[in-house]
């Protein structure tokens, strides 16, 4: 797979998961900073580092298996495989300058 390859998957990746929201923000879950990592590898193998907004998140199950679902409609990936993690831990912070002002932070 070339670098050009991997970039457009990439891009695709992220324009897809910014069609992934918690039911509960008006906000997609890239945009909110829940994504950490995307690394493709060079066989089209995607893993994703992501979090919640809280551990206890109850839509945590809903959030996950929509994402699965919508990156798995990628054509090209091979694979995908979703982490949850709480390291760092997700602050406000995290949230792009657009999320932060549809959600009144600004």
């Amino acid at each position: 797979m070339t670098a050009e390859e991997k970039l457009a998957l990439e891009e695709q990746v992220v324009r897809m998961l910014r069609t992934v929201y918690d039911p509960e923000i008006p906000v997609d879950i890239y945009s909110m900073g829940l994504v950490y990592k995307i690394d493709i590898d060079d066989e089209a193998n995607l893993k994703i580092d992501m979090t919640l907004t809280a551990p206890n998140c109850p839509a945590a199950d809903f959030i996950v298996e929509d994402t699965r679902i919508k990156l798995e409609s990628i054509e090209g990936l091979k694979s995908v495989d979703i982490r949850i993690v709480f390291e760092p831990e997700w602050t406000k912070d995290m949230m792009s300058e657009e999320a932060k002002l549809d959600l009144g932070f600004l």
